[in-house]
């Protein structure tokens, strides 16, 4: 599966990398983003330029790609976005899920659109560990629905800087 990955990668020449590529490519100082890809809602968060904490930003209707686009350059522009993490909904014995695919696909369109580096992260329970973290707060369920997006994102990019950060 990894060669496929590979050779795909090589075909589209795109600005997809693996972790150790993605993290050699970053300035000390630098913001990052994080995506929680879903079919209608996707999830977004960014960190500060020290990379140390992962912020829920917004939450994304994707109607259409071109349109989610504009917006994801507007907020990579606005908050001088250095890398985008997206991440990979795969199994929990690794095997790749059924939306693992999908996660690709946009990482893939969004590398063709987009100038900054990009990898993907494994995001094993993101929506879980979010809603679960939500669970302590005094707050509604359809609130929590509301901010479950933006928050795996938050959980998606702490992981990953936690991660390239020890």
């Amino acid at each position: 599966m990894l060669i496929i990955q590979e050779i795909n990668v090589i075909r589209h020449n795109i600005n997809m990398l693996d972790i150790e590529d993605f993290k050699k490519k970053l300035e000390k100082k630098s913001r990052l983003l994080g995506i929680d890809p879903g079919r209608k809602r996707i999830g977004v968060a960014i960190c500060d330029e020290n990379k140390s904490i992962a912020t829920p930003y917004t939450t994304l209707i994707k109607d259409n790609f071109s349109e989610f686009l504009i917006k994801i350059k507007k907020i990579i522009s606005d908050n001088d976005i250095k890398g985008l993490i997206v991440g990979n909904p795969i199994n929990l014995d690794g095997s790749p899920s059924q939306s693992s695919q999908s996660a690709k696909d946009l990482a893939i369109n969004l590398s063709k659109n987009i100038s900054i580096p990009i990898t993907l992260w494994d995001e094993r329970l993101s929506s879980e560990g979010s809603f679960r973290l939500m669970g302590g707060l005094d707050v509604n369920s359809s609130k929590k629905r509301e901010t479950l997006d933006k928050n795996a994102a938050t959980f998606i990019l702490q992981g990953f800087i936690d991660y390239i950060n020890k």
